[in-house]
């Protein structure tokens, strides 16, 4: 398997994820733990995040999942084809931190499961992903 790091160190530079400000605690095959620190312009009313920023968090962080344990030798091209958000509880004033794991993969559908907490652990989301790599 060739290294997914080139990845790793991509993905926080595209404009929207640096925007987000999201970075990687953690990559490592088929696990990773990614972060956005807080910012009051990505919440509703200064203090609790906006929905969509846990939903973009989610899609960032199931697609890093996807890709840690990826053979590079067999595709490049890839997208998310599914999501589902269960939002648990707000955070105020806080990072949120995802953690996905990759758990099945296919011949090109990688599935993940995605949970998000706040800074000190309090659930916030918990979602399903899947992801599509091609050659």
């Amino acid at each position: 398997m060739t290294d997914s790091t080139m990845i790793r160190d991509l993905m926080p530079r595209t404009p929207f994820i640096r925007l987000l400000g999201l970075t990687f605690d953690e990559w490592e095959p088929d696990r990773i733990v990614a972060r956005v620190p807080f910012d009051e312009k990505l919440t509703n009313d200064g203090k609790v995040y906006h929905g969509g920023v846990i939903a973009s968090l989610i899609d960032t962080a199931g697609a890093a999942a996807a890709w840690s344990g990826h053979d590079m030798t067999k595709g490049m091209k890839a997208a998310t084809v599914g999501m589902s958000v269960e939002y648990l509880g707000a955070t105020k004033e806080q990072d949120l931190v995802a953690t996905a794991k990759a758990i099945k993969r296919g011949k090109e559908l990688i599935f993940t499961e995605i949970d998000v907490a706040d800074a000190e652990g309090k659930p916030v989301a918990k979602a399903i992903l899947t992801y599509r790599i091609v050659a």
